[in-house]
């Protein structure tokens, strides 16, 4: 038997099902799922410390158990003494397996850890099926060990769907257990 994440073993027994009856689809093929999970962290301090680079690529490793790498400045901005071709942040992308291993541990760890913690807003939609969210700072996650940390970061989630809807990807969402602030049937 080959070792396949909780979470995607739950799309196909869980969520499939009960996004069909809810939405009325014909086949197994119209279910929206997950494609990806981008993870987006900017370092604005490390124009001036360029170890922070390397601490923000061995922490977003650490996070989602691939390897990060570093985003590079397309232009030059002199208000905020940017050059181009500098490391600005850090960023990786979770596909399959490593995807649903991450909103795993997102969903059931990470997030209840956040402070004074009452859910992700629901606001983060585009339009497309797509949702987008911030987390203030990377400790909330246990593979980050707070002693060795120097600066709080925070980064941006982006979980790409093919829901051709808000409302079909709040669903699904949903389905996964993303804590949303206001329960409410639609988006």
């Amino acid at each position: 038997m080959e070792y396949q994440p909780r979470l995607q073993k739950q799309y196909f027994e869980e969520v499939v099902p009960a996004l069909t009856k809810k939405f009325g689809y014909k086949t197994v093929m119209q279910v929206p799922r997950l494609v990806k999970i981008n993870l987006n962290q900017g370092i604005s301090a490390a124009l001036t410390d360029k170890k922070l680079i390397d601490t923000g690529v061995a922490e977003m490793t650490a996070i989602s158990g691939q390897k990060a790498v570093p985003t590079i400045s397309k232009r030059d901005v002199s208000n905020f003494k940017l050059r181009k071709g500098n490391p600005i942040g850090v960023r990786v992308t979770l596909r399959s397996e490593k995807m649903y291993e991450f909103l795993d541990r997102l969903v059931a760890i990470a997030l209840p850890r956040v402070r004074d913690f009452r859910g992700i807003n629901d606001k983060g939609f585009d339009g497309r099926g797509n949702y987008s969210f911030g987390i203030p700072e990377q400790i909330i996650f246990p593979e980050i060990n707070i002693d060795k940390v120097s600066k709080i970061n925070g980064m941006d989630i982006t979980i790409v769907t093919t829901a051709k809807t808000d409302e079909e990807a709040f669903a699904l969402l949903k389905e996964f257990g993303l804590p949303f602030k206001n329960q409410k049937n639609n988006n």
